[in-house]
């Protein structure tokens, strides 16, 4: 059985730079699917500005016409602090002898360390990086360390293990940020070609990041 890809994040809005990074991990991992999880109430950030269920509903819209992708919503139903570590220990008790993937971008990857629990993530799934071309992994201090001990750098080896590898892999960077996005939005800027139009309907009908 292919692998599951797991993409966390608090998707507010989500946009083309989260679609094309999950499309191309999708296809050269050869993943059976990726599953979005948007975060309820995240432990490493402020709260969302939109709410969980209309958090749903954007990447519902955005991910409808790819069947490899599907949206998982225990973050969002779960109550108090969504932790990676809870997410994937409810994932591995439902696919025991599943490979899983937890798909990260670079900065998230870096600050790793400061999860709750991170040493814990690879016993119970791989970590795959998704990072700007040319840029090179930690090689010092602990991310460096977990690296020399779990990192691959084959594909074959997510197949093959359920868990506790680390694979690094360069993805097209669209440089385009949620922060900015609801900055734009905000000044009444039309966010169209950032994100899909069906988002983009949505973002006008609630004006859910409209100045208060």
């Amino acid at each position: 059985m292919q692998p599951i890809g797991l993409f966390g994040g608090t998707f507010d809005p989500i946009h083309y730079g989260h679609l094309r990074t999950a499309f191309e991990l999708w296809q050269e991992l050869r993943l059976a699917e990726v599953r979005f999880l948007p975060t309820g109430s995240p432990p490493h950030r402020s709260q969302p500005l939109a709410s969980g269920e209309l958090r749903l509903r954007m990447v519902q819209a955005a991910i409808a016409d790819q069947p490899a992708f599907v949206v998982d919503d225990r973050e969002v139903r779960r109550t108090g602090v969504s932790y990676s570590v809870d997410t994937l220990t409810e994932l591995r008790a439902e696919f025991p002898d599943r490979s899983l993937c937890l798909l990260l971008g670079m900065d998230a990857f870096l600050g790793l360390p400061n999860w709750h629990r991170w040493r814990d993530l690879l016993r119970l799934a791989h970590i795959v990086v998704a990072h700007r071309p040319g840029w090179k992994a930690p090689t010092m201090g602990p991310l460096g360390e977990v690296m020399v001990d779990h990192g691959t750098g084959t594909i074959r080896e997510l197949h093959e293990n359920t868990a506790g590898r680390i694979y690094v892999h360069a993805v097209t960077q669209l440089e385009i940020s949620s922060t900015e996005l609801r900055q734009l939005i905000v000044a009444g800027r039309d966010p169209r070609y950032l994100v899909p139009d069906q988002v983009r309907y949505i973002l006008r009908e609630t004006r859910c990041y409209a100045p208060r």
